[in-house]
């Protein structure tokens, strides 16, 4: 049997299980919540998580949930996964989900540095990374989440074709990407330093929540998109 680092911890294993009013929320939702143990006992055969068979494209960072919902409400013909690790984010992704009617869509609660855990070779046709944790001192970089791993796993985990978007306020994750991606089977097909100011680099959107907020400040949002070869 495969082994998982991740454990997804029960309300009776917290000491004041009550601090969080999401947690219990968690562990009694229906589908559109997948909780990590249904994740990790689906995957590979993801189709299961769904009620068709159909492409896989995966959000990491679904926040609120609104790309999430939105594109799984455009395109109907693909399966939208998300991750999260926050409890509360979890349940409104779910929300989204559920006043859209969208049986194509789940939300996941599961650590963003384990996905390869879940996700095996090709087994992905798209992958959204949004405004991943900066951690802007340079002593916390290497709880970075994009950095030489996470990039040598979407290598192996998106099929050939597939396409990488990468939305942040945080520049240095997309020059980090640019630079440990450069032997890797990757070609920049789309990026844009200001997507407020000069657009996306690819013709349709989802705004997130937290992009949102900085558009409303004026403040930049840095976009990249990769394709795999």
């Amino acid at each position: 049997m495969k082994q998982f680092r991740f454990r997804d911890h029960r309300p009776e294993n917290f000491s004041n299980p009550d601090l969080n009013v999401y947690l219990k929320k968690y562990w009694s939702a229906d589908p559109p919540v997948l909780r990590a143990e249904d994740a990790q006992a689906i995957a590979p055969n993801w189709d299961e998580a769904f009620s068709q068979s159909a492409p896989l494209h995966l959000e990491i960072g679904s926040g609120n949930g609104f790309f999430l919902a939105g594109m799984a409400e455009k395109h109907k013909d693909r399966n939208w996964l998300g991750l999260e690790i926050r409890y509360k984010r979890v349940i409104l992704c779910a929300k989204k989900i559920q006043s859209k009617h969208l049986s194509n869509a789940r939300i996941m609660r599961y650590d963003a540095w384990m996905v390869a855990e879940l996700f095996p070779k090709a087994s992905l046709s798209g992958l959204y990374t949004h405004h991943p944790d900066p951690w802007m001192k340079e002593k916390k970089a290497k709880k970075r989440l994009l950095n030489r791993a996470f990039c040598s796993w979407a290598v192996s985990a998106l099929q050939p074709g597939a396409i990488w978007r990468i939305k942040t306020d945080f520049e240095q994750h997309i020059l980090t990407v640019l630079d440990v991606c450069e032997d890797l089977p990757f070609i920049v097909t789309g990026r844009s330093h200001h997507i407020h100011r000069d657009g996306l680099p690819w013709d349709e959107d989802i705004q997130t929540n937290y992009e949102g907020k900085f558009r409303e400040r004026g403040e930049p949002v840095h976009a990249l998109e990769l394709t795999r070869k």
